[in-house]
């Protein structure tokens, strides 16, 4: 009977009485906190797979669930709700069939299809009553006393819809019929100048997905895209903003038109099939955005301060960043001018931290950063000793003073080890034998504009906190000989221009091959296989060491790459005078930990200060926000421009940021239920060191379908669509 009412998803959309019900359907499902993501998962009951342990041979993408299995085909959410759609696109338009019996059909078939699912799970592991609520405070405590390690793996550049847009359950592009997806259909200009338009399109293997051009996302533009109307975001022209930029006036040439396109592309499974497998097991935040409208830098220095600087400008009103912020220096901090510290700029002769060559000529240089961070919080009672080590405290501390006594007098009584781990700020094990002045020896690989704590002067001004600043190796041998502090910790790690690992793109194109060997999953210069392998072995040590018993991994990124996303960022600062600020477009953030839930959506709204925030309140900290010099600046704030902007570091409790917490289950906090074992979360060595293009493993392999193929959508790539208008261009 199912099989004969299934429909095309226009027949779904052309029927108003089926677009009304389903709408508000799904406006219950977004009621909810969290949704279990609907996934099918081939040869297993429910969703308790392990992870394959060898490499797959290569087979065609399964766009259905197998016919041949006893087992629940669909979590049982997904179940009702695909087939919901399925069912109403097949109810005949301008029958006299009237809502109540619309729903008479869907409860009945509904009710059989969810009595087979459950006699499917009934011994499942996965059939569990939900844990009752606890109180913040309850579920913070038992997390503290459980998770002592925090493992930021801090990757760049991808929006959400360009990742997850149509991740089972995650608020994506097919959440909505496409007359509520804000931006779904978005105009574009044809080479011959008449104006058409352009919607979400996949690109994969066949494409060679994982090596994509670096489209613009540069503050100005990110605004631009994002067309921000009476103060709300519609989000409708990420594809003629990117087109603009390489055709402005006339006719766009074929590149322009391209890079166009290139905005509106989409992966999946088929691309990243080890992110969507950390995503399913573990927990997949879908509203978590980029905290500053921009580009990199800003991303890097809001993971560890929840703002880029808008307090030491509110402090120094003349080091306010002019113009669209796009070039020059200034507070704050919205394009990528490299750190001072390192820079031809700093005249420090010993301790001087790395910069990579090929900046400069090229870069801007950024002014002293002077706001608290948390590498100060984290220093507890102890700070004023560590300030006192300062090269030059009347340059790098007046801003921070208070915040030092402060929370020298009532912080954390021990310090909380800290450190930031970035692939070539030292001496990396597959370095060349050049000196560390040779673009192609030591900092090859290293982007002084990706490392956030390098910009303030108290930390790589001062020797003592300049050694929490690591290579990546650095971190893997830390890990390998169980060397990080026996009390826990704070870790950042990111990777760079180059891959450890050795690997090249799968794409044998000689321009492809010498281009994409980066590792931290930014487009242009990075492939996104061997970045989520770069992924893949980080949390691999991770989970074979101790410190898995008492970790959380965060997974997310820098910013979004100027990529189309659909949901509208919540507006919290604008600098006065100039543009939105903050928020910008959604980044993926998932949790991994033995204590996290599992195949968990979590709708908690936050961008990159919940990173914070979620640090603040795992390990005692004072919140940022809080502190007597942030206090000041913000006061200063509020009288020059009044409450309608927040303007400092955000936070702080009545910021409106999630902190995260909601990721981890109660029941094995409290020990009801068992942590989640190692063996869940390991990527077998093999499938690590051979890229997913080359091994077929997919989303067939890990058993998810995508909401577009489960809706059988028709995926219309452009005709004369290029992933890389630069690296490959087009006949013009």
């Amino acid at each position: 009977m199912l099989n004969n009412l299934t429909a095309t998803r226009d027949n779904v959309l052309q029927n108003p009485l089926v677009a009304n019900y389903y709408s508000r359907e799904l406006a219950k499902r977004r009621r909810w906190k969290s949704v279990a993501a609907p996934v099918y998962v081939p040869g297993c009951t429910a969703l308790d797979c392990p992870m394959p342990t060898s490499t797959p041979s290569s087979e065609p993408r399964s766009t259905q669930p197998s016919s041949d299995r006893g087992d629940c085909q669909y979590a049982p959410y997904a179940n009702l709700n695909i087939r919901l759609i399925r069912i109403l696109g097949a109810y005949p338009q301008g029958s006299k069939g009237d809502l109540m019996s619309l729903r008479r059909m869907i409860l009945l078939i509904a009710m059989s299809a969810v009595g087979l699912c459950m006699m499917a799970i009934a011994t499942s592991v996965r059939a569990q009553a939900p844990a009752l609520p606890l109180a913040d405070g309850q579920r913070l405590a038992m997390l503290q006393k459980n998770v002592k390690y925090v493992f930021v793996l801090y990757q760049e550049n991808r929006s959400f819809d360009s990742y997850f847009g149509t991740f089972p359950g995650a608020e994506g592009f097919y959440s909505h019929v496409p007359a509520e997806v804000t931006g779904f259909t978005q105009p574009i200009v044809n080479s011959d100048g008449t104006t058409g338009t352009i919607k979400p399109f996949r690109i994969g293997p066949a494409q060679f997905a994982a090596d994509t051009d670096d489209i613009d996302h540069s503050h100005s533009r990110t605004v631009a895209k994002m067309h921000v109307v009476s103060g709300v975001p519609q989000m409708d022209r990420f594809a003629i903003t990117e087109e603009n930029k390489y055709s402005p006036t006339g006719n766009p040439s074929l590149q322009a038109k391209q890079f166009g396109e290139l905005a509106m592309a989409y992966e999946d499974c088929d691309t990243v099939p080890f992110l969507w497998n950390y995503a399913n097991r573990f927990v997949l935040f879908d509203h978590i955005f980029e905290h500053i409208t921009g580009p990199s830098t800003p991303g890097n220095l809001s993971i560890i301060s929840a703002q880029s600087g808008i307090t030491q400008m509110l402090l120094h009103p003349d080091a306010k960043v002019t113009g669209n912020g796009d070039k020059g220096v200034g507070v704050p901090v919205v394009n990528d001018a490299d750190p001072f510290w390192g820079s031809p700029s700093d005249s420090t002769t010993i301790g001087r931290t790395p910069v990579n060559p090929k900046d400069y000529p090229g870069y801007e240089v950024q002014t002293n950063l002077t706001f608290a961070s948390l590498p100060l919080t984290l220093e507890g009672r102890n700070l004023s000793n560590i300030t006192h080590a300062d090269r030059d405290a009347e340059g790098d501390l007046p801003d921070v003073l208070a915040d030092v006594a402060d929370i020298t007098k009532s912080g954390v009584e021990k310090p909380i080890p800290w450190g930031w781990y970035e692939e070539g700020y030292d001496r990396e094990p597959t370095d060349d034998n050049d000196g560390p002045v040779d673009a192609q020896g030591r900092h090859a690989s290293y982007i002084a504009h990706h490392n956030g704590p390098q910009y303030f002067g108290y930390i790589a001004n001062n020797p003592t906190m300049q050694n929490h600043l690591h290579g990546l190796g650095d971190f893997f041998k830390a890990i390998d000989q169980r060397a990080l502090p026996k009390g826990g910790g704070l870790y950042y790690v990111k990777g760079g221009y180059k891959n450890m690992l050795g690997m090249k793109p799968a794409d044998l194109d000689p321009r492809a091959q010498k281009t994409f060997l980066g590792d931290d999953d930014h487009p242009g210069y990075s492939d996104a296989q061997i970045s989520e392998a770069m992924l893949a072995q980080t949390i691999n040590r991770i989970a074979r060491s101790p410190y898995w018993a008492q970790s959380a991994i965060i997974v997310t990124w820098d910013d979004s790459e100027g990529d189309y996303d659909h949901v509208k960022p919540p507006i919290r600062s604008i600098v006065p005078g100039e543009d939105v600020v903050s928020d910008g477009p959604r980044v993926p953030l998932i949790v991994i930990s033995p204590y996290a839930k599992e195949h968990q959506i979590d709708n908690e709204v936050g961008d990159h200060a919940s990173v914070v925030k979620f640090v603040d309140e795992l390990f005692g900290l004072k919140p940022l926000a809080l502190l007597p010099d942030e206090l000041r600046a913000r006061q200063l704030g509020l009288h020059q421009f009044g409450p309608s902007t927040d303007l400092g570091p955000t936070d702080g409790p009545d910021s409106g940021v999630g902190d995260l917490l909601s990721a981890f289950d109660p029941e094995r906090l409290s020990s009801k239920r068992a942590p989640i074992g190692a063996e869940t979360v390991i990527v077998p060595e093999d499938l690590v060191r051979v890229l997913p293009q080359t091994s077929g493993y997919s989303c067939h392999q890990i058993g998810i379908v995508p909401t577009d193929i489960q809706l059988g959508i028709t995926n219309a790539i452009p005709s004369d669509f290029n992933p890389r208008p630069r690296t490959n261009r087009s006949n013009q």
